[in-house]
């Protein structure tokens, strides 16, 4: 442990720090949780200038004026202070308790906190403040006298850096806080700023005032959506207005932040004065909740403005009021009193009196016409503004409507007593909720599936619907004009816009510790889960379990729904399992992870899911269990073809493993794991990263002198090599590594290292050893002690050799062998049922139709093992399929669709880093290329594609573009006349060294008909 004050390491029972003296601080962890928050940092200006000379006592009087004055104005608006530094003082605002109006509170409370010390009177005393809104730990601290609530993480660095950078007097604010209460205050921008430890200059924005924009204004100017449905909700707002005549109505609209509750009452009270009502508004404030009377003296303003527009017909209702009462007005509105008579009324009684006055102007002016009052956030009224507001929704009076909207927890008490009519507002249904996004996204069915996510994401509440999109559009996902929006880009995540991060908050803030911890495991276990699963991770007894579920249920928190799984739990919404999910600390996590994954071990049906398992090991940090778990899921999937997903899962096992402690042990598994992760990323078509895999094996087994896996990884390396380098580096590694397979005495890494030694020397143009080679590895392979390397089965390398071997014999114009090598390939894939194995056998399938000279047979084949591999995402042989049925269109005279067939499997085969299927691609590119006209183009890629293959050693794809340049070159004369020739011979030549006759035939053919016509080309 260390000192918090000087960093000091000190003993776990020590009370006092011995390098600085500091009484030691111990964080309470269980009442750490990450927060999102707005940080307000502020501090004198010069301060050491200022009490460098004086004593202690005179130093700390000198500041601690400003420091008052500090302290105040964050306790005004609700924040916290939770560090004084002697010249100035670090707050939060949303926490401990959550505000979805953090950003707003702080801004507020930064320039009172700027007016009150320069109201001082003191010229020396200057202050400069930085706010900044992000997410931070937050915590208890607890010394040996106190507890003081601290907040840690990068956040509040950035506050400080920009409080460093204000000038005197100034409010810096970042980028994050100026989004989140733009509108509500107002905001100068600086430019960008480069600010000390920020590595790129950030935003900066200086507060300029506080903006007389209500917060429906606010929220309405950001508004891009009309307003929809609600037809439950206004049916019973007007049989309500209906009995105003006869009685007075009283209603309240209840719902959560977001739901939508002032577009209703607005939209509402907009048709009562269009009808003719008198319509008084009012809007209780977050930034005046401690300002006594703050929301009665707007209502009083609003009476009096709405008596000064119709004079005519209405006289100013205090004449009629008695002096008590007047002075009682006059008290609400700040005016002065010099009557003794009012001074000299008890509390109680000038309470009473302004309450009296308020509903007696009130009633003076509902006598006239039909009026409706609205008063909207009731959660934020003021204590003194409550009580007189109680009494007006109490009064019976003809034509008045008193329309009250509140949040669920600041529904006031007294509710009940004035015999309201509460109407609880919910989330809209899916119709609306799509009217909603037709009207921000558009109409076009391309954005269909992205309405779906948004809806089933928001739940249909109507802010989260909008802040979402407009997410999306700020960060350029969707791009457009609103009304007409683009998806431009795959989203991974919808994610939870930062301005309603707090309004969830809040609503987490509102449940007891038990629910917060039901909420915590269900949001572990995901969007759904069990209750049965829940209760056995939160360990609540069977009575308190029930309770906490039937509350959150009533919250729409975490509600019970109709599902194939028993008791099955889901959240209202994802934005609140992220925000739960989000809030808890590391160390949470990591405990709530740990007993889901206990759980899921002593239950006979989840223990056999092992991405569950490997999914909550890893949140755990449970190493050797994510190891092993994420093994079992790679292996899984390769069960199921599911090649990328293996892919991750062995990187999870790989990463899993390195992060245990380093013992000979786990070396034998890092590298065997690499070993059996190496098909996955072979299949997957990741052809660098499975060369990786072999070198991190080789160096491995070498640190620890393991022979034998060293062969294992060096066989890998071989088969990479194949794909990612040249010819030559890939034989003379093979050979090395047949003979070190031979000398280590296991079969299984012998027969693959043979199956890849025959493959080099078919792309070196070694036909006849590459067949030679790859016969010795079959044999093996179909004898009685057929054998092939772990996590490989010896039918698999089987089918392999056959396809190599069948290549082989076709290139080599032996159809028959190949023929017989095919139907082997063919039934190992039947027999398997695997995709991959049906892929390799189409492959070769289609290789043989194609040196038979049929190619709309050799197209059907190679078209099924194409889109079978695009669908299992077995990567590694799309670019040569993709080749061949290129190919086989031309032989068809399909030229459009064999270029453009052949233009993606160029790409493809680039994208993979398939280096022979690159050449063969744009050698046969180049030719339908030629036969839609293009000559010029044409003879440039072949040229580059023969020079490439010369010079790294693929001679059998030189001789086939040497062939390729003789038939696109015109005989226009004698110098092209001879490299036509020139080309040919060379063709014959390399054709005749490496076994290729039927080129080697078609070459010949060529040359005789020249040599025999002396003429232009047939």
């Amino acid at each position: 442990m260390n000192c918090f004050t000087c960093q000091s390491a000190i003993g776990p029972d020590d009370s006092w720090c011995s390098k600085c003296g500091a009484a030691v601080r111990q964080r309470v962890d269980p009442d750490s949780e990450r927060r999102f928050v707005t940080i307000l940092r502020a501090d004198v200006v010069d301060s050491t200038g200022l009490v460098a000379e004086l004593e202690p006592e005179a130093a700390v009087s000198r500041l601690e004026p400003a420091l008052a004055a500090m302290r105040g104005a964050v306790r005004q608006f609700g924040g916290i202070v939770s560090k004084e530094l002697g010249d100035g003082l670090a707050a939060v605002f949303g926490a401990p308790i959550a505000d979805d109006n953090h950003a707003p509170l702080a801004c507020h409370a930064a320039i009172e906190l700027v007016r009150r010390v320069g109201s001082l009177g003191d010229p020396g005393l200057q202050v400069r403040v930085g706010l900044h809104s992000g997410h931070v730990v937050a915590y208890m601290v607890a010394s040996e006298f106190s507890k003081v609530y601290e907040i840690g993480g990068a956040a509040q660095h950035l506050a400080a850096r920009l409080e460093t950078a204000a000038e005197a007097n100034q409010i810096y604010v970042s980028e994050a806080c100026q989004k989140l209460a733009d509108g509500h205050v107002r905001f100068d921008f600086l430019g960008r700023k480069t600010l000390r430890g920020f590595n790129e200059a950030l935003p900066v924005y200086r507060i300029i005032g506080a903006s007389d924009l209500s917060s429906w204004r606010v929220r309405r100017a950001r508004s891009v959506s009309r307003f929809v449905d609600r037809t439950t909700e206004r049916a019973l707002l007007w049989r309500a207005a209906e009995k105003v005549v006869t009685s007075g109505q009283t209603v309240l609209l209840m719902g959560d932040a977001g739901i939508g509750k002032s577009r209703l009452a607005h939209e509402f009270a907009q048709g009562l004065r269009a009808d003719g009502w008198r319509l008084l508004d009012v809007e209780c404030s977050p930034n005046l909740q401690g300002a006594p009377f703050s929301t009665l003296k707007r209502l009083v303003l609003s009476l009096l403005e709405a008596v000064s527009r119709d004079s005519d017909r209405l006289a100013d209702p205090r004449k009629e009021l008695s002096a008590v009462h007047q002075f009682a007005i006059d008290a609400v509105l700040d005016l002065p009193i010099s009557d003794p008579r009012w001074s000299e009324l008890e509390p109680y009684a000038r309470g009473r009196a302004i309450s009296e006055a308020s509903c007696a102007i009130l009633e003076g002016v509902a006598r006239h016409s039909g009026t409706v009052l609205l008063i909207e956030d009731l959660h934020w009224v003021d204590r003194a503004s409550d009580t007189v507001i109680a009494a007006i929704a109490s009064l019976q009076v003809p034509n008045l409507f008193v329309f009250l909207t509140s949040r669920p927890n600041g529904m006031p008490e007294w509710i009940a007593r004035c015999h309201a009519e509460v109407i609880a507002m919910r989330s809209l249904d899916d119709e609306s909720g799509m009217a909603m996004l037709a009207d921000m996204l558009g109409t076009s069915v391309t954005n269909a599936g992205l309405k779906n996510r948004i809806i089933s994401h928001t739940a249909n509440v109507p802010l989260f619907i909008e802040e979402v999109c407009r997410g999306l559009k700020d960060n350029g996902t969707l791009r457009g004009q609103w009304g007409d929006l683009a998806l431009v880009r795959p989203i991974e995540e919808l994610g939870i816009p930062t301005s309603i991060q707090g309004v969830i908050a809040a609503r987490l803030d509102r449940v007891s510790r038990q629910e917060r911890l039901v909420l915590q495991v269900a949001a572990a276990l995901g969007p759904r889960s069990s209750e049965a699963v829940v209760r056995r991770v939160s360990e609540l007894p069977e009575d308190a379990l029930r309770d906490c579920l039937a509350a959150l249920d009533r919250a729409e928190l975490l509600v019970r729904i109709d599902s194939d799984i028993a008791d099955s739990l889901e959240f209202r919404h994802e934005m609140v399992r992220q925000v739960t999910y989000e809030s808890m600390v590391e160390k949470v996590r990591e405990s709530v992870h740990a007993r889901v994954l206990a759980a899921f071990e002593n239950d006979d049906i989840l223990r056999d899911d092992p991405d569950a398992l490997c999914y909550h090991a890893m949140r755990a940090k449970d190493w050797p269990k994510a190891f092993n778990y994420g093994r079992s899921a790679a292996q899984k999937c390769l069960l199921r073809s599911a090649y990328a997903d293996a892919v991750d899962y062995f990187r999870t096992a790989m990463s899993s493993l390195d992060k245990t402690p380093i013992t000979s042990s786990r070396e034998t598994n890092a590298i065997d794991l690499r070993m059996e992760a190496r098909m996955a990323f072979i299949w997957s078509g990741r052809v660098a990263e499975w060369v990786d895999l072999g070198k991190e094996a080789d160096q491995r087994a070498s640190e620890i002198n393991d022979v034998g896996r060293r062969v294992a990884a060096k066989t890998v390396m071989a088969g990479g090599q194949n794909f990612y380098g040249t010819p030559a580096e890939a034989v003379t590694l093979g050979e090395e590594v047949v003979g070190l397979a031979e000398e280590s005495g296991n079969p299984g890494w012998r027969n693959l290292a043979q199956y890849n030694l025959g493959q080099a020397y078919f792309l070196a143009g070694r036909y006849r050893e590459a067949e030679r080679t790859i016969a010795r590895a079959r044999a093996h392979l179909m004898g009685p002690d057929a054998s092939a390397p772990f996590g490989t089965p010896p039918k698999y390398t089987l089918l392999l050799c056959c396809m190599m071997k069948s290549f082989t014999h076709t290139v080599m114009g032996e159809f028959d062998a190949a023929e017989q090598l095919q139907q082997q390939a063919a039934a190992i894939a039947e027999e398997t049922g695997r995709p991959y194995d049906h892929v390799a056998a189409a492959y070769s399938g289609g290789w043989l139709k194609l040196g038979r000279g049929e190619p709309a047979a050799a197209a059907a084949i190679l078209e099924d093992g194409f889109v079978l591999a695009q669908k299992h995402g077995i990567r590694l042989f799309v670019p040569v399929l993709a080749c061949h049925l290129g190919m086989a269109y031309l032989e068809q005279g399909l030229f459009d669709r064999a270029r453009g067939m052949l233009t993606e499997a160029r790409e493809e085969a680039k994208a993979v880093g398939y280096t022979s299927a690159v050449l063969r691609s744009s050698i046969y590119l180049a030719l339908a290329t030629h036969r839609l006209g293009d000559v010029q183009a044409a003879q440039n890629m072949l040229r580059e594609a023969r020079n490439t293959a010369r010079q790294q050693g693929f001679s059998g794809l030189e001789a086939e573009a040497l062939f390729g340049e003789a038939m696109v070159t015109p005989p226009s004369g004698p110098e092209a006349k001879a490299a036509i020739l020139g080309a040919l011979r060379a063709t014959i030549a390399i054709a005749a060294e490496s076994g290729a006759l039927p080129l080697q035939h078609k070459a010949e053919a060529m040359l005789n008909e020249i040599q025999a016509t002396g003429d232009e080309l047939s």
